[in-house]
């Protein structure tokens, strides 16, 4: 996946960036683990010094105890290096994780389009596990593993450089083949990542539509190609495992083949009194030592590399640009302040000739310009595909316009906060979400500080003091999923009465009647006729009765606005409309 013309960081780079701000935490790790080390190498010298005074006749009471607090002493040292960087790297991920959502939910809309929701929820769960295990172990083993065979080294070097030599050629060769198989761990790992987060957006794609998945009898349909996307995973993650599994056998062979080749060969030398049993068996025990850090080292090596797949589909999605903040005007050098509300002859929202694709060369708006004005209710209306959620989107500033300008207040949306500017607006979607979570939490989303008295006065309002009473907890009742344990009626009306807690100057509405019955229809446009004394109102209008009680009719087409006027005017005037309101009459609505 691109990275919008980014280079693309290296593996340690990345690495070097997720461990920012926790430097002093791995050094003391460092510190201890290295202190660990320095107990451990000096337990075969205590060893040395033993069978050295085994042989003289002197007491040899004193290096064993010695021998026995250097043991326990590493122990216990060893354990709480291994905790610190434990708690280093569950921190590092916790870090990660936070940063990875708090980006995820400021991306700018177009990305969202051209990235599937199930994959991005992949990258912050099964990747940010998948890395856990590049820091807390693949980390951990690295850090102690280097640190003890760097020990290690330099002692065997001491006691007996020319064996040394021999166990570094024979170490030397298994480390070749190691390498290897270390590159196709990572590639492997990668396209395992990829592929599982391919499962889980076929799965949340599955899981959104479920209603829709029963109804048409699916269910085995949607198995399968979620099945085919778990295979793939699973043949990627054996492949994996399958080169994971020859590294620890290179590195036992490896070790076993030095520890057989200096025990020959140092016996040799011992025998002809070349050499002292007391250092042959110093180096020996050396060589046990050896084991363990050479392992960790090959085995972090794995375990990063199988870390690094997932790093980097994380680090792609972290280096996709945030929504943009405002622009300055070109006259200017310095930020614009958030304008103060404007005087009573500014229009609300304006659009003037706006031209706007979601696709380069491929515009859904073609210069539309009209006017909303304040406490004005405006319909906008037109066939399927015309552009008015388009239009509504622009409001929103979820989009900037490709040419042309959309002014909120008298003042062009890019110069304006983008928080600022939405705690202006409402909106209230067709399909109108519900989030998880009970009726009061919903209503309260995006004004949790609101006054009891103005939620009830709201929740009036919008027609819902009815579905509050008969709810068997009140306020407090579960929407359920997705508001599925409400009626559509119920949502959209949640959905408005959340949008009118903000105390908006502009309120759009995508189809405010869609799911409403005739009563519930009628007692919207009563709420709908009062909400004009608080704020402006663009609606989309299907229905014939919602696209009547607007102050003005806007029709779109194709990207264009072809008429504006009343709805009696545009019955005089327009063929386009009526023959919308021919349509409306013969019980076709006007789709959107």
């Amino acid at each position: 996946m691109a990275t919008g013309g980014r280079r693309r960081r290296t593996g340690p780079q990345e690495i070097r960036r997720i461990l920012r701000g926790h430097g002093h935490r791995i050094l003391l790790a460092a510190v201890l683990a290295l202190a660990a080390s320095a107990l451990a190498l000096a337990q075969p010298l205590v060893v040395k010094r033993v069978i050295e005074a085994a042989g003289t006749g002197t007491a040899t009471g004193g290096a064993i105890g010695l021998l026995v607090v250097l043991f326990l002493a590493q122990a216990a040292v060893q354990a709480v290096a291994r905790y610190v960087l434990a708690r280093t790297g569950e921190g590092v991920v916790l870090g990660l994780r936070l940063d990875l959502v708090a980006h995820l939910l400021r991306l700018p809309m177009r990305t969202y389009d051209h990235h599937r929701t199930g994959d991005l929820i992949a990258r912050t769960s099964a990747d940010s596990t998948a890395l856990r295990l590049l820091v807390s172990e693949g980390f951990t083993d690295a850090v102690t593993g280097t640190v003890g065979l760097v020990g290690v080294v330099v002692l065997m070097v001491w006691l007996d450089w020319m064996l040394f030599l021999l166990v570094l050629a024979v170490i030397a060769l298994g480390s070749l083949a190691v390498v290897s198989v270390l590159r196709g761990i990572e590639r492997a790992a990668l396209h395992a990542q990829q592929a599982t987060g391919a499962m889980t957006a076929e799965l949340e794609r599955a899981l959104g539509a479920i209603r829709t998945v029963r109804a048409s009898r699916a269910e085995d349909r949607e198995t399968q190609r979620i099945g085919r996307q778990a295979r793939s995973a699973y043949t990627q993650s054996v492949r994996v495992g399958a080169l994971d599994a020859v590294v620890a056998p290179a590195i036992t062979l490896t070790i076993n083949g030095s520890f057989l080749l200096v025990l020959l060969i140092g016996g040799v030398r011992v025998a002809g009194r070349d050499a002292s049993v007391a250092e042959l068996a110093a180096f020996l025990l050396y060589m046990l030592y050896l084991m363990s850090p050479v392992a960790a080292v090959f085995q972090a090596l794995s375990t990063m590399r199988q870390g690094l797949g997932a790093l980097r589909r994380i680090s792609e999605i972290l280096d996709l640009p945030g929504e943009p903040g405002p622009h300055p005007p070109s006259d200017s050098g310095v930020r614009p302040a958030v304008p103060e509300r404007p005087g009573h002859d500014t229009a609300v929202l304006e659009f003037q000739d706006v031209w706007f694709g979601y696709e380069p060369g491929r515009p859904v708006l073609r210069g539309v310009s009209f006017t909303v004005p304040p406490r004005g209710h405006v319909a906008l209306i037109g066939s399927s595909g015309a552009g008015k959620s388009t239009v509504l989107a622009l409001a929103e500033h979820f989009y900037e316009p490709d040419a042309g300008r959309v002014l909120f207040e008298g003042r062009d949306v890019r110069t304006l906060d983008r928080s600022e500017h939405r705690s202006r607006i409402g909106l209230v979607e067709q399909h109108a979400p519900v989030l998880y979570g009970t009726l009061r939490e919903n209503l309260l989303y995006a004004a949790p500080d609101a006054d009891p008295a103005e939620l009830d006065r709201i929740i009036e309002l919008a027609q819902l003091t009815e579905m509050v009473a008969r709810s068997p907890h009140g306020l407090d009742t579960a929407a359920g999923e997705r508001g599925m344990a409400l009626s559509g009626g119920e949502r959209q009306r949640i959905s408005l009465a959340r949008s009118l807690l903000t105390h908006p100057s502009l309120l759009l509405l995508d189809e405010p009647t869609a799911h409403l019955d005739a009563v519930n229809e009628a007692a919207l446009r009563r709420s709908i006729r009062r909400i004009t004394h608080e704020c402006a109102l663009l609606v989309i209008a299907h229905r014939y009765s919602t696209i009547r009680a607007a102050d003005l009719v806007a029709i779109l087409d194709e990207g264009r606005i072809v008429a504006t006027g009343t709805h009696d005017e545009l019955l005089n005037s327009s063929e386009h409309y009526r023959y919308l309101a021919r349509a409306q009459e013969t019980g076709d609505l006007l789709s959107g």
